[in-house]
């Protein structure tokens, strides 16, 4: 699978970015009522916590920049969910320009790094501006998907795909490995256990299932010691935002 680096993933975030503008463009005022592909929100919901990562990023990189940091969210994973709930409803002029307003704030941020400022720490994860622009990266490429507009997984890219699978290895349970294997491509290992299981399928149902979304271009199969299984159950996505109990 490709790396990213640094200037290859801004060009990723400006091309995400603007899938996710050209679908907001298209988009009416009963379209952004109607039912997301996530169960339970609509695409309002959906518009309103792109805008919510958006922002909350480029806030992240704003505050690295001065060598301070900042939560992810103010009120944490609480405050977050208040303020989709609070702007899904809002109007499609209303979602663009909030849509425009974050997106350009988190470019913006991330245009004007430096080699050194991909490495200042930032609290999203512990860890640095570089693993920031991979979220958002994620962030930005999944809720395209998830807006149900035809730009589904099957629009994910093999660089994308490969991240995914990098990332998302922190699902596989416990006592458990992933053998991977896209179809035409070599196969990728995740997970450390003893017990195996092969994934056969295209590149991107592979990285769409991982990500909890449905695969698009054809079935899965799964097999352990040569024999077809059902597909493995899958921990939660690693939450980037911690849930106060």
């Amino acid at each position: 699978m490709t790396s990213i680096t640094p200037e290859n993933l801004r060009a990723e975030l400006h091309r995400a970015a603007g899938v996710v503008a050209g679908i907001a463009a298209k988009l009416t005022e009963q379209d952004i009522k109607a039912p997301s592909e996530l169960p339970g929100w609509s695409r309002g919901h959906v518009l309103a916590h792109i805008c919510g990562i958006a922002s909350a990023m480029g806030r992240q990189l704003e505050y690295a920049a001065r060598g301070e940091g900042i939560e992810l969210y103010d009120g944490g994973f609480e405050g977050r969910n208040r303020a989709i709930e609070m702007a899904a409803g809002h109007t499609l002029a209303q979602h663009r320009a909030d849509l425009d307003a974050a997106l350009d704030r988190a470019l913006r941020a991330f245009d004007s790094l430096d080699a050194a400022g991909w490495r200042e720490p930032i609290t999203y994860r512990g860890g640095v501006v570089f693993d920031g622009g991979l979220a958002l990266w994620r962030e930005l490429v999944i809720h395209a998907a998830d807006l149900g507009t035809g730009h589904g997984p099957e629009t994910w890219s093999r660089p994308f795909c490969g991240h995914l699978f990098e990332f998302l290895s922190a699902r596989v349970p416990e006592g458990q490995r992933f053998v991977l294997q896209p179809l035409g491509l070599p196969a990728v290992a995740i997970g450390s256990g003893g017990k195996s299981t092969v994934i056969n399928g295209m590149l991107t149902d592979i990285a769409a299932w991982l990500a909890g979304r449905t695969p698009t271009l054809g079935s899965l199969r799964a097999t352990a010691a040569a024999d077809g299984v059902d597909l493995p159950e899958l921990l939660p996505w690693p939450a980037g935002v911690p849930v106060k109990n």
